[in-house]
């Protein structure tokens, strides 16, 4: 798959360009990123405002990737596998923190526990939370920026398969092509996390009006996931491949 997206990037501009758009897209879609943007957009009640989270998430990651872009064009610097590693470590950490925050508002706006109830000869249990204050802060627009959007994507920005696109710009002979791949790239990585962010935010807007113990359960379940993702991917690059080996 490298070598023949190598082949493709010789041959001519457009195709460089073409590719870094459809690259960023792509990465938008991976599931880290798709964890921690649902812990975010969980609670929010407009799907503007959840558009919005996955902008600055994409405009974060752009920065970091320039940063990045500028060293390895300017000062031929190269990421090693386990710096990369590092990065990803941070990841983990960081997707860990997200899904515990989740629970956190969770229990901060009601009490959480699980209802046991018998039909018959069966019985089943489902997580209830009872209302209680919430921290939501509204404006007067119905939006919010989230700096910590922001932040997100910056550390994705330099983790992962986005370390994996740093390969890609040696191989440009114009440096000056090289920082618009960059950006074509960061392009495409912020509409694709705007798309991903309003498809995600869809279940929890339509259940957060009329189905609040659903819209509560998908919450839980964003949670669950980023804790359980971020401690995969920490033990992965932690332990299993040896950074701290």
């Amino acid at each position: 798959m490298q070598s023949i997206s190598l082949a493709f990037l010789t041959t001519s501009i457009p195709a460089i360009l073409g590719l870094g758009f459809f690259l960023g897209l792509k990465h938008a879609t991976e599931a880290d990123h798709m964890a921690a943007v649902s812990t975010i957009v969980s609670d929010r009640k407009s799907i503007w405002n959840s558009m919005l989270v996955g902008g600055l998430w994409g405009m974060g990651h752009t920065i970091s990737l320039f940063i990045a872009g500028i060293f390895v064009l300017l000062l031929n610097f190269q990421i090693s596998e386990r710096t990369e590693r590092g990065m990803e470590f941070c990841v983990g950490l960081m997707l860990t923190i997200l899904g515990l925050n989740v629970f956190r508002k969770l229990l901060k706006g009601g009490r959480l526990h699980f209802h046991t109830h018998e039909h018959g000869d069966r019985s089943h249990v489902h997580p209830h939370i009872h209302d209680g204050a919430t921290d939501e802060v509204h404006s007067h627009h119905g939006l919010s920026l989230s700096p910590k959007a922001l932040f997100i994507g910056m550390v994705h920005g330099m983790a992962g398969s986005a370390a994996l696109m740093l390969l890609v710009i040696p191989t440009i002979d114009s440096k000056t092509v090289g920082l618009i791949y960059i950006f074509i790239f960061g392009v495409g990585s912020i509409g694709g996390m705007m798309l991903m962010s309003l498809i995600v935010s869809l279940p929890f807007r339509l259940t957060a009006m009329k189905f609040e113990r659903v819209n509560q359960i998908l919450q839980v379940a964003a949670g669950i996931v980023s804790v359980v993702l971020g401690l995969s991917i920490v033990y992965e690059k932690g332990f299993s491949e040896g950074l701290f080996g």
